[in-house]
């Protein structure tokens, strides 16, 4: 943990802090060679030097709240949750504008680097840092909220989940970034890929991991193989159950080369056991909500499988270099305008990629593999968001509505791990009367929300609107106004 500095004071970034943003503040008036006039905002010079980028911070508290939002109320509307399998819901776009993100902050804090070494033993010990968080977390240690033990079985530990995938995607695009300092180009000449070019070796890296992913994914023969289902109570637990598969380049659940890899390298009790699929109109009639299964429902339906596995993470480092993109789009542009043209372009020839990919079939949207038409969809997605923060935030000026978002995001990891990971609600749910389930939380979910407006449903989104983000929104904004930011 450490203290930062308030606004008023001079603000330093730790080299590859992974939530340190940059430059912001703006000069709305200027001189120009025709003599004195005033500017519009768009035409403003960003003369500024050390401060965070507003809409960044803001656009990071977004999604931090959309990840509570489809965390704690998918549940009650299963169509914000994601996808069962081919599509892109609500809730898919959380994880590509957290790598987004990564990589946006990654430009701009190692924008300059004193020494490669010292930079290189930060991206480390912080990539160790999230590695250690993720696996605390999502990897069986923690039952929060409802399930007040503790302790995972090592047999069954999930190496995989949401820190360790923007470990991996930190530590790639930082220590490129960290180690092409001297190839970076102190100015950029007029051609309109100049900053492609000047970057190529960030684009290389990126370039690897698709070619990689696709070869992979594609090419890579998938056996038969066997799993054994565990529910304790459940009619076939402890039953053995067969896929067939013999298949290469499938896209589908069962054959599908991602999860292959992560059964060879992890193993399959490592992997996450309760798959988006289990919604699927394959497993369930009630899809895309969770109901019981079909009689007819193939074996593959029980199978674990990890959404955030080694080959998809591989795919993973291109939404973390898109971002990187853009933040050197926002280092070496200093109009407004000329960053935000850049930016909507780059988006939007991402989204009609991605869209046109998916409804031909070639490669469907889909999060659990992280294809390339997801990468490019939620890139392009993530490139029109900061578009629209930095026009309203950074060059209107219209903080004071967003301020709310922007606590959230100076505070994302304190947040993160109380609010989406529930330590804090199962904190206050260690404090019951007679029995686990009477809690102070869940007595205000019932009485407050739920029986006050008679559905289950609108009363656990309300709980979650008003009980967990308002509330974690206040707390972020009373940590900022402390000084007080919790940083990996």
């Amino acid at each position: 943990m450490e203290k930062e500095i308030g606004a008023t004071g001079e603000h330093r970034v730790p080299i590859g802090d992974v939530g340190g943003a940059i430059e912001a503040a703006e000069e709305h008036h200027e001189k120009s060679g025709d003599g004195d006039r005033t500017k519009t905002p768009m035409e403003a010079v960003d003369r500024s030097k050390s401060k965070r980028l507003a809409s960044l911070d803001a656009f990071r508290g977004l999604t931090i709240v959309l990840m509570i939002l489809v965390d704690d109320a998918g549940g009650a509307y299963e169509r914000i949750d994601h996808a069962p399998w081919n599509g892109c819901t609500l809730a898919d776009f959380v994880m590509p504008f957290f790598l987004f993100i990564v990589g946006v902050a990654v430009s701009l804090a190692l924008k300059r680097v004193s020494k490669v070494s010292y930079a290189i033993k930060k991206i480390i010990l912080r990539t160790l840092k999230l590695l250690f968080w993720g696996l605390l977390l999502q990897g069986g240690y923690s039952h929060a909220p409802s399930d007040l033990s503790y302790g995972v079985d090592m047999k069954k530990i999930r190496w995989c989940g949401i820190l360790q995938r923007i470990a991996l995607v930190y530590l790639v695009v930082a220590l490129i970034e960290a180690l092409t300092k001297k190839d970076r180009p102190a100015e950029l000449d007029s051609s309109p890929f100049a900053i492609f070019s000047g970057y190529r070796w960030q684009w290389l890296g990126g370039f690897i991991a698709f070619v990689i992913y696709m070869v992979t994914i594609f090419a890579l023969y998938v056996p038969d193989w066997s799993f054994v289902y565990h529910n304790e109570g459940d009619i076939d637990d402890g039953k053995n159950f067969i896929v067939k598969c013999g298949v290469r380049g499938h896209l589908g659940p069962a054959c599908n080369a991602v999860g292959f890899v992560d059964r060879q390298v992890w193993g399959i009790n490592h992997l996450y056991q309760y798959p988006v699929w289990l919604r699927s109109k394959a497993c369930t009639y009630s899809s895309p909500n969770l109901g019981p299964l079909r009689a007819d429902a193939p074996s593959w339906c029980l199978a674990p499988f990890e959404p955030e596995g080694l080959l998809s993470s591989i795919s993973a480092i291109l939404s973390g270099t898109i971002g990187v993109h853009y933040g050197h789009v926002l280092i070496h542009f200093k109009v407004h305008s000329e960053r935000l043209k850049h930016w909507m372009l780059m988006a939007i020839s991402l989204l009609v990629c991605g869209m046109i990919l998916h409804f031909t079939n070639a490669i469907p949207l889909n999060k659990q593999l992280y294809s390339f038409s997801y990468v490019c969809f939620t890139a392009g997605a993530a490139g029109i968001v900061l578009s629209a923060f930095y026009f309203l935030i950074d060059v209107c000026g219209l903080r004071v509505p967003f301020l709310f978002l922007e606590w959230i995001g100076k505070n994302a990891m304190l947040i993160f791990v109380l609010g989406a990971q529930a330590i804090l609600p199962a904190f206050f749910n260690g404090w019951y009367y007679e029995n686990p389930s009477n809690t102070l939380v869940y007595w205000i979910q019932k009485h407050i929300f739920v029986n006050v407006w008679h559905s289950e449903r609108l009363g656990t989104l309300l709980y979650v609107i008003f009980a967990e983000i308002l509330f974690y929104g206040v707390l972020a904004g009373i940590c900022h106004k402390l000084g007080f930011y919790w940083k990996l």
